[in-house]
């Protein structure tokens, strides 16, 4: 969550405390301030047994950074410096995967993949998935086959008059065709 958002969490259940403090009802809470029932309610048993502070927000959840401020600074600058320059010489890529090797080459603390994508974002990067291709692709022949071969393999398309994109329904049973198969249910129906 982005430090806007748990700024209007935190103001929302502010709201709500006050809410509270004038015999406001977690339903007329909920509608007051746009938010789910469960929620209300929770945010009413909180207040109860602990007042205002209850609802005070604590702080970000989940676990904390295990880099430095100094080492997230380090690695930003590994990762300007870009794969090959740390080992990875197949293609110019930065995927979760990578960065979680570098941190625990580099730092010696272990980062799943996932941990790692959320790190890279919170440094402004973003993971890449690597193109698979095959180490002795010959882009020349690749792009040769497709402008004279292509054109003639693959198969045509519906010409654009044969397809409508409008909704119709059905015609009556009495337009339609007699024999054709199910005919005899439609007549059966009429």
């Amino acid at each position: 969550m982005t430090a806007a958002g748990r700024q209007r969490r935190e103001t929302v259940r502010m709201q709500a405390a006050e809410l509270f403090e004038q015999k406001g009802k977690p339903s007329e809470v909920a509608q007051h301030l746009r938010v789910s029932l469960k929620s209300a309610y929770q945010w009413h048993r909180l207040w109860r047994v602990g007042g205002r502070e209850a609802l005070a927000s604590h702080g970000p959840s989940g676990s904390r950074c295990r880099l430095s401020p100094r080492c997230l600074e380090k690695l930003a600058g590994y990762l300007e410096q870009g794969p090959a320059g740390h080992g990875w010489v197949e293609d110019q890529v930065w995927t979760a995967a990578r960065v979680a090797t570098l941190i625990g080459r580099k730092f010696h603390v272990s980062y799943s993949v996932s941990g790692a994508t959320r790190l890279m974002h919170r440094l402004g990067f973003s993971p890449q998935v690597p193109a698979r291709r095959v180490a002795e692709r010959d882009e020349q022949a690749v792009t040769a086959w497709k402008e004279a071969t292509w054109d003639e393999v693959k198969e045509p398309g519906r010409p654009a008059e044969v397809t409508s994109a409008s909704r119709t329904k059905p015609g009556s049973p009495a337009d339609r065709p007699k024999d054709v198969p199910g005919a005899d249910a439609a007549a059966l129906r009429s």
